[in-house]
């Protein structure tokens, strides 16, 4: 059985939160539906909340933090990236798009995503295809039609009948699970590696930033 390794990142603002609640959900469906390939996941949560300071820090001095350093490695490092927000202001937080701000722009080029976001009504849902789509889309990123959007009434009694969320989670999972299939494991290559520079055709004075050709 072969392994892949999923980062789910949750930019929830409480503890407990829904948005965690259903980013634990996505994740789990997304290791069942990647069994039934016989393909075995690791899953690695990154909770934005721990690291609000640091992601403010490494915007304004433009480094990471120990901690933060090794979340956004996790996350780059992923075959997969399930990203849940809570809907503030009918877009993403402000925390999440930080975090996604301090990443390498070309970070999360061909990576599989499943985007879940949660908010208080139902009246927010169209925010996943009109704000945070189009950020993924923009880092190139290659995200799954299926968004799995939670209003409060979803986690009681008074869901979608139509469409309950159950259904949309085991949905955006499979399609998730498809996609990590269909690419395949992910090699990490390291940046700093001269090996690398030459693979791509480039010197090691171009990865000292051109310091030894002038």
């Amino acid at each position: 059985m072969s392994t892949r390794r999923i980062a789910v990142v949750s930019a929830g603002l409480s503890n407990p939160s829904s948005t965690r609640m259903l980013a634990d959900r996505l994740a789990g469906a997304t290791v069942k539906a990647l069994a039934a390939q016989d393909i075995e996941a690791v899953v690695d949560v990154i909770e934005l909340r721990d690291h609000a300071h640091a992601i403010t820090d490494n915007m304004l001095t433009g480094f990471a933090p120990a901690a933060l350093e090794t979340a956004i490695n996790t996350v780059v490092s992923a075959d997969a990236l399930i990203a849940v927000t809570p809907i503030f202001s009918t877009s993403y937080s402000g925390l999440f798009k930080s975090f996604i701000d301090v990443l390498d722009p070309d970070a999360l080029t061909g990576k599989p995503v499943l985007i879940g976001a949660n908010a208080g009504t139902a009246r927010h849902s169209l925010a996943i295809d009109y704000a945070i789509r189009p950020l993924f889309a923009y880092l190139h990123a290659e995200a799954v039609s299926t968004g799995v959007f939670a209003a409060s009434s979803d986690w009681g009694g008074a869901g979608d009948d139509v469409a309950p969320l159950s259904s949309r989670v085991e949905k955006g999972a499979r399609e998730l699970a498809d996609a990590i299939v269909k690419r395949g494991a992910v090699t990490v290559v390291d940046p700093y590696d001269p090996a690398t520079y030459l693979a791509e055709g480039r010197s090691f004075g171009h990865m000292l930033g051109g310091l030894a050709g002038e």
